[in-house]
């Protein structure tokens, strides 16, 4: 079953191309409702501690599960094992990826903690769209949502990298921790091909017009 989760921070909904299907499971963590009814869905499920909310009616037909504000989880990682407990298999994250560093350098870890129990995931607000791979391959087709595309490595080392379908290929290339190259790379073909012999890396598509670090 896939799962939709709408987490807080700021969205770019015209970047935003994924959108629940009949039978998903939709669950909002906190203020992450408020980003769900910004793109026209519902979601069944309001979880969170609700301090970040606001102003604004729950209706009736949304389970609402509020936990206290003084918790272990982030209100994003509420939702990921509620969806979890719930049966998803695959799970797609609306938000996130702005805001706070700390909650979003939680929720890249997220990715890292999902590829391990085999639930493909990502992460997009509409500027950004993430996902990890671990010793694994993955197509990553080419969107008009987002021109750049970057590898960010996980580990001290990641062995045997190869990249084809863009304008800067890798063949069996090291990419190191404290040393990240490979950014700022393009989609030239229909698709991206990205493969990994060992290690993990956070393969991360931008979209035009950002401030560059």
């Amino acid at each position: 079953m896939n799962a939709f989760l709408y987490v807080g921070g700021e969205i770019r909904p015209e970047g935003i191309t994924e959108r629940p299907a009949e039978g998903d499971l939709v669950i909002a963590a906190d203020a992450g409702y408020h980003n769900a009814r910004r793109l026209g869905v519902t979601p069944s499920i309001l979880v969170g501690d609700l301090d970040s909310f606001g102003n604004g009616e729950i209706p009736a037909e949304v389970e609402l599960i509020q936990h206290p504000p003084e918790k272990d989880y982030t209100d994003t990682q509420l939702a990921l094992e509620l969806a979890l407990e719930r049966g998803a298999t695959s799970l797609t994250f609306i938000g996130g990826l702005s805001g706070r560093l700390d909650h979003t350098l939680s929720n890249l870890a997220v990715l890292e903690y999902l590829r391990a129990k085999k639930r493909p995931a990502i992460f997009t607000d509409g500027a950004n769209r993430v996902r990890f791979l671990r010793n694994d391959s993955a197509l990553i087709p080419r969107s008009q949502a987002f021109r750049y595309l970057a590898l960010i490595a996980a580990d001290e080392r990641v062995r045997g990298v190869d990249v084809e379908g863009c304008k800067y290929p890798l063949k069996n290339a090291t990419l190191t921790r404290l040393q990240q190259y490979a950014v700022s790379n393009e989609i030239t073909g229909n698709c991206a091909f990205v493969a990994v012999k060992r290690g993990g890396l956070w393969i991360v598509e931008s979209a035009e017009g950002q401030t560059e670090l």
